[in-house]
């Protein structure tokens, strides 16, 4: 185990290695407004070493082609020091890298060669809960006089030696796990293994705070934060009430009990906001940086999200799951996106339609077997208002992978199969040489199989056809940077039957009218509304404009200057 990170740690430190120096690229502090990012989970991106499982110097080695993709910066899932119970999201040592991922000086090269690219660089940073192996919560466990005895959140048992309170955790089970030493539970709201921080004792929160400018002097570009609604709980323990009848619980699935609860007293408290306040006034002080959250099991998402990226003080961004989910439908569309847009007030959404947690999106919305899906469905994300988030091997139109209940690694998904089963489908490798044992991603036995329909979409077969979806990304990306429009412009939906999405963007002046056939067979938009209306082309999509109706084939796109 690595030294203690304490307050008493200089926050400046760089850590083992080469000193760090701030490498941020600057330029624009707003770079983050309608950017691209593109996540990157290093277990399943590249493996240099062939033990299985991918490593920091796997995605140097691929730098190349992340920036062939056209995408602006890459947020790369934890890999720091970690049991690996919940694959780096129970964080044993915030300030070195696992040796399974590789070390500092193999970090630090990354992030220079990123920055040589143009890529900026934003790390997972997992505050709520650390793992039990963290020399915090070691220490902390012991005994109730010690100095981080109230680092986390320990309760008494009620009389009769039960919890504290009716909580439950994420991945199953009471949120409560009791500790015989300390005579006392603790609160855990994912896995036992993974204690949650007391952010009520100031010196928690000052210690988060010395770890984020440990990674902002050496040079990051910002953060993503897990679970970022997670930090506070009620100081009086209250009971969570029973959800209200039609009233869904964000990224929560039916088959989980959490789902039957309403969470208002175990996270997204008032205090929050203060504390990420305070984060804000950190990441300041290093220009041209940005933070997006996670904001997850909340009922009302939306005015969540505007109080958590409320401009200029707390996140630049946030996220929520409404658009990975399993309802696919036009409409659906509509309403998330004039939901935020009028729920959230002066923050900036950040859209996603698969990451690390849910099932890839064309398996999810049931299109995976029609070869048009993926190019339109980026094209779509990335014309949304917002900032469009793509989760590594989107770009190849992979579909979720079945995995077989002994392959499967995840805890959340042992724990609810088969009803659930877990997130391993859409963590699997990457696919990069459809002729090398197990895709080109490792020389050994890849920690998840990579399936067979994987191969076939590879990246090195995908190179050689020009109307490959992974070639179709780089096309639309590479003209979306031509249309200011979609980057930072206001957005207004046009009423279109469904299964067609009709939107206007604009901007200084210039409006984009965009429509998207969101189904397989041809349908019809009626432009008439639209005088001048002149198509656009280089996006490599085809519609038609014939008078005032435009026509498109399944899963096809119109984009019209007016």
């Amino acid at each position: 185990m690595n030294e203690i990170d304490s307050p008493e740690r200089a926050a400046s430190t760089p850590g083992t290695g080469e000193a760090a120096r701030p490498r941020q690229l600057g330029g624009d502090p707003d770079w983050w407004r309608g950017a691209v990012i593109y996540q990157i989970y290093p277990r399943s991106f590249a493996d240099s070493d062939a033990n299985g499982v991918g490593d920091l110097r796997g995605i140097t080695d691929r730098l190349d082609y992340v920036a062939s993709l056209g995408v602006d910066a890459i947020w790369i899932s934890p890999f720091f020091v970690s049991p690996m119970d919940d694959f780096g999201y129970d964080v044993a040592d915030y300030r070195d890298v696992d040796p399974l991922f590789g070390t500092l000086q193999h970090f630090d090269t990354l992030l220079a060669e990123a920055h040589r690219r143009g890529l900026r660089v934003l790390i997972d940073l997992v505050m709520s809960h650390t793992s039990d192996r963290h020399p915090w919560f070691v220490q902390s466990r012991r005994d109730r006089d010690n100095p981080r005895s109230d680092w986390y959140v320990w309760a008494d048992p009620k009389p009769d030696g039960t919890p504290p309170n009716n909580w439950l955790a994420i991945f199953g089970g009471s949120a409560w796990e009791w500790e015989a030493r300390r005579r006392q539970y603790y609160l855990h709201n994912f896995l036992i293994s993974q204690p949650d921080l007391n952010y009520h004792n100031p010196e928690v929160q000052e210690a988060v705070l010395e770890v984020a400018e440990f990674w902002l002097e050496r040079g990051v570009d910002g953060f993503r934060f897990d679970t970022a609604n997670f930090y506070f709980h009620d100081r009086q323990l209250r009971d969570n009430p029973p959800r209200a009848a039609g009233v869904s619980l964000n990224g929560v699935p039916a088959s989980n009990p959490c789902s039957y609860q309403d969470p208002r007293y175990n996270i997204t408290q008032p205090e929050n906001l203060v504390f990420l306040a305070r984060m804000r006034r950190l990441l300041e002080r290093y220009p041209a940086t940005t933070t997006v959250g996670e904001i997850g099991c909340v009922t009302d998402r939306y005015a969540t999200i505007a109080a958590y990226t409320e401009h200029g003080r707390r996140l630049h961004m946030a996220y929520s799951f409404d658009l990975m989910n399993e309802v696919f439908s036009a409409a659906h569309v509509r309403v998330v996106v004039e939901n935020m847009v009028r729920g959230a007030g002066t923050g900036w959404p950040c859209w996603a339609l698969s990451n690390h947690d849910v099932p890839r999106v064309l398996t999810r919305w049931g299109c995976a077997g029609h070869p048009g899906a993926a190019p339109l469905l980026t094209a779509l994300l990335a014309s949304l208002r917002g900032s469009p988030c793509v989760f590594q091997g989107e770009e190849l139109g992979l579909p979720d992978a079945e995995i077989a209940f002994e392959d499967l690694q995840d805890p959340y998904g042992k724990r609810f199969w088969p009803q659930y089963k877990g997130r391993d489908g859409c963590r699997t490798p990457m696919p990069w040489d459809a002729e090398q044992p197990h895709g080109g991603f490792s020389a050994g036995r890849p920690w998840l199989p990579v399936p067979d329909e994987h191969l076939a979409r590879a990246v090195s077969t995908q190179e050689r056809d020009p109307a490959s979806p992974l070639n179709r990304f780089r096309q639309f990306l590479a003209w979306r940077r031509t249309r200011p429009e979609l980057g930072r412009g206001d957005l207004s939906f046009v009423d279109a039957p469904d299964p067609l999405l009709a939107m206007l963007r604009e901007s200084d002046g210039r409006r984009l009218l965009c429509v998207f056939n969101l189904g397989p067979r041809t349908a019809s938009f009626d432009a008439g509304a639209f005088a001048g209306l002149v198509p656009v082309a280089g996006h490599g999509f085809e519609a038609t404009l014939a008078g005032t109706t435009v026509t498109l084939d399944g899963y096809q796109a119109f984009f019209g200057a007016c």
